[in-house]
């Protein structure tokens, strides 16, 4: 559900016919592939700069910044501010004012009941059409987000991982990766790679995630296991490169191997400038991935923020047990 960032020769518009659960646009690679927007963005394009740095060395763990002024904490690189939004057809409010801050380098988790908005705001800031802003303002890396299309956000370095990958029957991995890749590198104006450049480029990411590079010549998640399609997610974010990425329920379908080794995967993408956004239900994946903020939404917004132990709190006494700050 990412924004664009490829300008890909084949289509799928019929995605759109998926459905709500299969999150079409959950991935910065896939919202290049030309499908159609009913979004209510503005018709100007803007110029955006893309961030190239791919790799980090980062430990599994976030450096705290308790204790600093908001000047040494990081540049802000998300800002929304009292977000309302609407399914498109039938005007249904879904998120009622979600106030969020994040800077350079931070995690953040959103935890929260099934329908309290978790995957709607996700899907909202990468402008899935299903949805309808109707107030409110997000501002990232300083520009109006939702002045953008779907493809200018991903451009703009956003990606967002899909809940329930899709396979894309005739397109294999490497074509799909070398593509996405050589999109970007054209907008920076640098040659793109040829196929043995673009493998050695690759082959590092694949020993993080873990994946065979047999995996390269099938076709994008066909026939891929619920752990591998996962995998091949964090192998998009890696190949990408995001300054935010968003990732709904990464950890859906996993188990405690593959949790642990995608989980460290994204970890290791972890820079001083750039920054994770987690929706989740468990406490297992923030143990991995851990979190310098969770927040808790219930019924369209933020209604409690604080640190791990939030988490930790219902894991032990469940959503009862947290009351609204």
């Amino acid at each position: 559900m990412a924004a664009s960032l490829l300008q890909t020769p084949f289509s799928l518009s019929c995605l759109s016919n998926l459905p709500s659960n299969s999150l079409i646009f959950t991935n910065s690679t896939l919202l290049s592939l030309h499908l159609p927007s009913r979004t209510t963005t503005r018709p100007n394009r803007l110029s955006l700069k893309a961030n190239v740095s791919l790799t980090n060395n980062s430990p599994l763990t976030t450096t705290s910044t308790s204790g600093l002024s908001d000047n040494e904490k990081g540049k802000v690189l998300l800002e929304v501010k009292d977000l309302t939004a609407v399914i498109a057809e039938s005007k249904q409010q879904i998120l009622k004012g979600v106030n969020l801050v994040v800077r350079e380098g931070e995690v953040h988790a959103i935890m929260g009941k099934n329908g309290s908005g978790k995957s709607t705001f996700s899907k909202v800031l990468v402008g899935h059409p299903d949805y309808e802003v109707t107030g409110g303002s997000v501002m990232f890396k300083g520009e109006n987000l939702l002045e953008m299309a779907p493809e200018e956000r991903s451009l703009a370095g956003l990606f967002m991982s899909f809940q329930s990958p899709v396979e894309i029957p005739g397109v294999s991995n490497i074509s799909f990766l070398q593509m996405a890749v050589n999109a970007r590198r054209e907008k920076l104006g640098l040659p793109p790679f040829d196929t043995l450049q673009f493998y050695g480029f690759l082959s590092p990411k694949l020993a993080a995630v873990k994946m065979d590079a047999g995996f390269l010549d099938r076709n994008v998640n066909e026939g891929f296991s619920g752990g591998e399609k996962k995998r091949n997610e964090i192998l998009q974010l890696a190949v990408l490169g995001a300054d935010m990425a968003i990732l709904d329920e990464i950890d859906s379908g996993l188990d405690v191997d593959a949790l642990q080794d995608v989980a460290q995967a994204v970890v290791g993408l972890l820079t001083p400038t750039n920054s994770v956004l987690m929706v989740t239900h468990y406490q297992r994946l923030l143990d991995y991935i851990n979190p310098k903020y969770v927040h808790i939404m219930e019924d369209g917004i933020i209604v409690k923020t604080g640190d791990i132990s939030i988490a930790k709190q219902l894991e032990e006494g469940g959503y009862k047990s947290i009351s609204p700050a």
